[in-house]
C-alpha cells in the first residue's frame, strides 16, 4: 500500500485541531498561525528544496529531529539563525506531523507575550486574604474556560500566572 503524500490539506486538518490555531497567509502562501504568531508556512527561500514546510521550533528541539532523521528534517544557511526546521513532506508520516506540530504549538505559546487563558478573578481564601489562583488551580486541573490542547497532542500547559 502506497504512503499518503502529507500536503497542506493534513497539516490545516491537524493543526486546526489545537486551540486557538487559525489558518492564514504568509506572502499569498496557506499558513497556519497561533494567535496570530507563525506556526508553520511553506519554505519560500530558494534555499529549500521543492515540497518544504517551515516550522517553529527551538533549537534544541531543530538539532535533535535533524540528528534522529536527516532525510525527513534539515535546515539552510538561510533558516539557520530562525527558530525553524524544514521538512521534506514527501518523507513524513501523520504520526511524525502530529508530533512535531506539537512541538511547533508548545514553542509558539510559549513565546507569545499574551497570556493565554484568561486571568483569573482573585479569590479571597478563608482567613481574608486575597491571592490570585493560577490557571491550574494548584490541583492541576484547569480552571473552567480555560483552554487546554486535546490530550493526543501530548502538550504540557505552563501557567504564566504567579501567586501574590
Amino acid at each position: 500500500m502506497a504512503k499518503k503524500t502529507i500536503d497542506f490539506d493534513a497539516i490545516r486538518k491537524i493543526g486546526l485541531a489545537l486551540p486557538d490555531v487559525q489558518e492564514s497567509t504568509i506572502h499569498g502562501a496557506p499558513s497556519l498561525k497561533l494567535r496570530g504568531k507563525l506556526l508553520t508556512c511553506p519554505a519560500l527561500h530558494s534555499s529549500a528544496e521543492p515540497n518544504t514546510r517551515a516550522f517553529r521550533i527551538d533549537f534544541d528541539q531543530r538539532a535533535r529531529l535533524i540528528a534522529a532523521a536527516p532525510r525527513v528534517y534539515y535546515v539552510t544557511n538561510h533558516y539557520l539563525k530562525y527558530p525553524t526546521v524544514l521538512v521534506r513532506l514527501s518523507r513524513m508520516d501523520r504520526n511524525s506531523l502530529r508530533d512535531l506540530l506539537g512541538m511547533a504549538w508548545r514553542f509558539v505559546s510559549s513565546q507569545t507575550k499574551t497570556n493565554w487563558t484568561q486571568r483569573p478573578e482573585p479569590a479571597s481564601s478563608d482567613n481574608g486574604v486575597t491571592r490570585t489562583l493560577s490557571p491550574a488551580n494548584r490541583s492541576g486541573q484547569p480552571l473552567t474556560g480555560e483552554k487546554t490542547a486535546p490530550d493526543h497532542f501530548n502538550i504540557e500547559i505552563r501557567s504564566r500566572a504567579r501567586f501574590r
